[in-house]
């Protein structure tokens, strides 16, 4: 049995996987709300004890865990929660031998190689170069990006923190945004603006006096109600904010496209892209993706697609487990 985990400021995945002939199936899964617990080694014993039903007398020979923020020294301080998640405490709370902490991000990179198309939205075909590097961009609670490189025999993940990179706008509308989110942020970085809460920072922009009920509460997340209404043309300016916000990310991934030369396609992951499906393919996402000027045409050559299996993460996970067990 191998156990893995997706760990994310919003919520944790965890999931029990059992392996026949090399290929893993889940057997349990649970949710958890992030800041409903006080570490992450408390949902894992919670965990341990719903799943007990599951081992059918087996034991869980090795964990994985994909956790938003970098991994040094196999541990990593969590980006948007109060916690530290490291390898030998897991160890230790779980009484196994192996434990692996990954970048969230790198354990989604790591599940796309056992992923069936069906789990792919492609946006654009392109031209795949066999062991081109890829790359990998997610807004979620935040911004991850990621970069696979190919050592002969599969891909190795090489983990990034580019989401908190400067913003840089790429139109008149954008400086003009730009502009504004400094008054309220010494660094106008990606990820504030690709990722959950960007939403509302972008509606706020565009239309300052137009206001929804979920505004008044600071408790609610303004992201489902603006996407909501822009998906089905109810709000114009809920509308002009989802069309912005796809034209960023589009741009930043074409950014990282250029700079890690990704031949081997882009991979969009993350909640948003999956609840927002219908914008992503509507060409604003991708027209903004290669408009680089004299690399437009590299760029329409390099094949684009959506990650729209939401396990990704603990499926990379859990298969990084298995790799420990078997070296």
């Amino acid at each position: 049995m191998i156990l893995a985990g997706d760990v994310g400021g919003t919520k944790c995945n965890l999931a029990l996987f059992s392996e026949i002939g090399g290929v893993l199936t889940s057997v349990f899964k649970q949710r958890f709300a992030s800041k409903e617990f006080a570490q992450f080694d408390r949902i894992v014993k919670e965990f341990s004890r719903q799943a007990a039903p599951y081992l059918a007398g087996e034991r869980i020979e090795a964990a994985g865990f994909g956790v938003a923020g970098p991994v040094i020294k196999n541990r990593v301080r969590a980006t948007n929660l109060p916690w530290t998640v490291d390898t030998d405490n897991l160890i230790e709370v779980l009484k196994v031998k192996q434990v692996v902490i990954l970048n969230d991000l790198g354990a989604t990179g790591h599940s796309i190689e056992h992923l069936p198309a069906e789990d792919f939205c492609v946006l654009n075909a392109g031209k795949y170069e066999h062991g081109g590097t890829r790359a990998l961009i997610a807004a979620g609670t935040g911004l991850g990006q990621g970069i696979l490189v190919w050592d002969g025999n599969r891909y190795q993940v090489v983990p990034s923190e580019g989401g908190h990179s400067d913003f840089a706008p790429h139109t008149e509308l954008q400086i003009e945004l730009l502009r504004f989110m400094r008054r309220r942020y010494p660094q106008v970085s990606w990820e504030l603006i690709l990722s959950g809460r960007g939403f509302r920072t972008l509606h706020e922009f565009l239309a300052p006096n137009v206001k929804h009920e979920t505004f008044e509460d600071p408790d609610a997340d303004p992201a489902p109600v603006i996407t909501r209404h822009g998906l089905d043309k109810s709000c114009p300016v809920c509308v002009e904010t989802l069309d912005l916000w796809a034209a960023i990310y589009g741009a930043e991934a074409g950014n990282l496209a250029l700079k890690v030369l990704a031949l081997g396609g882009v991979f969009v992951a993350g909640g948003i892209a999956v609840k927002i499906l219908g914008k992503m393919k509507d060409g604003t996402f991708f027209q903004a993706f290669q408009d680089k000027w004299k690399f437009e045409p590299m760029l329409n050559n390099i094949p684009v697609s959506i990650v729209l299996n939401e396990s990704a993460p603990l499926i990379g996970a859990a298969y990084e487990a298995l790799a420990a067990i078997e070296k």
